[in-house]
């Protein structure tokens, strides 16, 4: 078994929530599931042993090399392999997009703020992070497993098949303060890449916005924004 590599078809959600958040949302991609020879037989393992035999899934009890391998740690009890999915857009829904996000923390935080606050789908302008990366998937604490989303190639190939919408693009060059606009929906979200944000192009894009903040800090953190952004579109 070797580690995650971004070109291969498969991915793994490393530890006992993951692996069950996998087997409950994706069961039909999930491949296979390593338990450590540490684990006990207790409630924990029936739970992920009825979850692996509903979704049909082989359960490997006796390959301790492959959370040397992943996890690096010896706490970590459970592994499962899954095939990597993709997503439908929904044209009606509400969106979260990101445009050429490099942080993988970020990524994964963000797909579990999203997934929190009933955003319908998070479109990932290339290049960005791998959302299948095991450190992705931790991060999103298994809300990659709910939350639909996809890459595209471009913001304009996105918006020819999102549909009609509303797009807010948030920028500090804007002088438009998000407390102050009608929001309307369906809604996207758009936000730039961590350390370049979105380039002037998008002044000309919806209604570009910025969230107000004091002197003392030049930027607010991508998955900060993205958060206080999802949370101010609320009802």
């Amino acid at each position: 078994m070797e580690k995650y590599d971004k070109k291969n078809p498969t991915s793994y959600a490393i530890g006992t929530t993951l692996a069950i958040e996998a087997l409950l949302r994706k069961g039909e991609y999930v491949k296979k599931l390593y338990v450590s020879v540490k684990q006990n037989r207790d409630e924990t393992y029936q739970k992920l042993m009825s979850l692996a035999k509903l979704n049909n899934v082989s359960v490997i009890e006796n390959n301790q090399k492959i959370f040397s391998s992943l996890s690096g740690k010896d706490n970590v009890m459970f592994i499962a392999e899954f095939t990597k999915f993709s997503s439908s857009i929904d044209i009606k829904g509400n969106h979260v997009v990101l445009v050429n996000p490099s942080n993988m923390g970020n990524l994964g935080t963000i797909m579990r703020s999203s997934a929190a606050f009933g955003i319908s789908f998070l479109a990932i302008i290339s290049p960005g992070a791998d959302a299948f990366d095991p450190k992705v998937i931790r991060s999103s604490m298994g809300a990659i497993f709910s939350l639909p989303f996809a890459y595209f190639p471009s913001f304009e190939e996105y918006a020819k098949q999102a549909g009609e919408r509303h797009y807010y693009p948030f920028m500090l060059q804007s002088s438009t303060d998000l407390r102050s606009i009608k929001k309307e929906k369906p809604y996207s979200l758009v936000f730039g890449n961590e350390a370049t944000g979105l380039d002037d192009s998008y002044l000309k894009i919806g209604t570009p916005v910025k969230i107000p903040q004091s002197s003392m800090v030049d930027s607010l953190n991508l998955d900060n924004a993205v958060s206080i952004g999802i949370y101010s579109f609320l009802d």
